[in-house]
């Protein structure tokens, strides 16, 4: 009894002085520290213009299979899909991570698994949330403010020649609106061989603002992630097959047609030791790419030069910058990390 008792007070006093230090600490000191993972491997010394931080911080876990980061910053807010779950989720640094919105991609009535949730999550010229559907299998918009979602939604892209989209997969607006948009077969329960399939390719799409659905591609087993140049001279797509694991790139002219096209960096043999496969991707405002790959993070100069690897240790899927680019957000697995860039 004695010596509980003497435990009792020592953790008292404990508690008591740990009170008074956070009391008298500066409220700059009090920040919330997260868990460290990761290192970053320096191929070129232009990486440290970039990135001078050797590791991340983990800001949350448990996720099935996190995916789209996007910033808002209304809300001061990054929000991110779980893509079996049928969830966006919004992580903020004072409340750590709520659910935002759900369903974000499947809206059916008759059960279904598989990767039925959003997946590429971006913003329309007039800040309305647009998502690649998974389960709908098409380019959705949400109808509701962001600070109020909804789950109510407007297609604005569901097939090519009649024939009904696989699951779109990632998205993105030129600075005229023109839609583009990559559509592999992850989100058909069946993959492959899911008898609901009417395309017999997996395609690369823009969609003008006149309404009309374009093909760019469809000779990539798997296009996932997609982005534009700041001058929107190219178009970047990530092809996820390990077999043919490859970012390709785009020359494009000034109305947006392609006018020819090259692999920008071969990952193939990478894969081989690595967890991961080429998925989403960010251009920062230097003009550098930030594409998820096999082991985590690749920094690509603009001509495809490897500059480094951000090396998170987990299948990677996404990335996203805040508006300000004071850090890099990233979607690995069942987490969700970031890392602090150089201004």
């Amino acid at each position: 009894m004695k010596n509980i008792l003497v435990c009792a007070i020592v953790t008292l006093a404990l508690v008591s002085c740990k009170e008074k230090q956070e009391m008298e600490m500066p409220k700059e000191e009090m920040q919330k520290t997260f868990e460290r993972a990761g290192t970053v491997e320096v191929l070129d010394e232009s990486l440290k213009a970039l990135i001078s931080a050797t590791d991340m911080e983990v800001l949350a876990g448990g996720f099935n299979w996190s995916e789209g980061p996007l910033w808002i910053r209304e809300m001061n807010a990054l929000i991110f899909s779980d893509v079996p779950e049928n969830t966006i989720y919004k992580w903020t640094e004072s409340d750590s991570v709520t659910v935002y919105l759900r369903p974000s991609g499947y809206t059916g009535e008759k059960p279904r698994g598989g990767e039925m949730g959003s997946n590429g999550l971006t913003l329309s010229a007039d800040r309305k949330l647009t998502l690649a559907q998974h389960g709908n299998r098409v380019i959705g918009q949400m109808n509701a403010p962001l600070e109020s979602p909804i789950a109510d939604y407007t297609s604005l892209a569901s097939s090519y020649n009649g024939k009904k989209f696989n699951s779109p997969n990632d998205v993105i607006f030129s600075k005229d609106s023109t839609l583009f948009f990559t559509d592999p077969p992850y989100g058909l329960e069946g993959f492959l061989d899911d008898p609901t399939k009417e395309l017999s390719f997996s395609g690369v799409y823009m969609k003008r603002k006149n309404g009309k659905v374009e093909l760019i591609d469809d000779q990539l087993t798997f296009p996932n992630g997609i982005a534009l140049s700041r001058d929107e001279s190219k178009l970047y797509v990530a092809c996820s097959d390990p077999e043919m694991a490859i970012w390709k790139v785009y020359d494009l002219d000034e109305n947006l047609k392609v006018k020819s096209s090259r692999i920008f960096f071969d990952a193939t043999e990478k894969v081989k030791t690595s967890k991961g496969l080429p998925d989403g991707m960010k251009v920062h405002s230097s003009g550098n790419i930030f594409a998820t790959g096999p082991g985590g993070v690749y920094v690509f100069d603009a001509e495809g030069k490897h500059l480094g690897t951000i090396n998170t240790g987990q299948a990677t899927s996404n990335c996203a910058f805040d508006d300000d680019e004071n850090y890099l957000y990233m979607t690995a697995d069942d987490y969700l990390m970031r890392i602090k860039m150089n201004k």
